[in-house]
């Protein structure tokens, strides 16, 4: 496994647009969609996600609503794993757990297949973006509900500033892209 370069860091940063005063004023949007329809950038990313995870062993890949759906499928493909959708309330149709975690401003809910994790099975958990923390450790107590093992936590960017890390101590958080500001 090589670890991902600066040259390849830069490179995927280029590829991303920064947009001023989304979703309101003051906030700098790191925008992936520009990322994503790059052919070469996109492989990359997933190559370099991939290679972090390789020698894990991961059983399953789960993809938080939304945008972990984009890129959870073609890591379980790369890792020979399974995907599982993490969804919002009402999305899934057979028998659900939900597990409730607290916003800035107010509460939200993730809801998994119960038949989703068997006992012992190594789960990454990957999403587009780590910011405050909050969806991924629900996601991961979610997991560990189900008695999954958190074989880790994968994202493409990181804003280190909302420093989500912290809520995430204990478990491997892997970013390809980090943002101090």
């Amino acid at each position: 496994m090589s670890p991902v370069t600066t040259a390849e860091v830069d490179h995927l940063k280029q590829l991303i647009r920064e947009v001023s005063d989304f979703p309101k004023k003051g906030i700098l949007f790191y925008d992936i969609t520009t990322l994503l329809k790059d052919k070469t950038g996109l492989a990359m990313l997933i190559d370099k996600l991939s290679e972090h995870y390789i020698s894990q062993d991961i059983d399953l890949v789960l993809g938080m609503e939304a945008r972990g759906f984009i890129f959870a499928p073609a890591l379980a493909y790369r890792l020979n794993a399974g995907f599982i959708p993490v969804r919002k309330p009402g999305k899934l149709p057979a028998e659900c757990v939900s597990y409730d975690y607290a916003l800035e401003y107010g509460k939200n809910t993730l809801e998994i297949h119960k038949d989703a994790i068997q006992k012992g099975q190594r789960v990454l958990i990957v999403d587009d973006l780590l910011a405050t923390g909050g969806t991924a450790e629900a996601t991961a107590k979610l997991a560990e509900s189900l008695g999954g093992k958190v074989a880790g936590l994968g994202f493409v960017v990181e804003l280190e500033f909302l420093k989500g890390r912290d809520k995430l101590k204990g478990y491997d958080v892997m970013s390809l892209l980090k943002y101090d500001k």
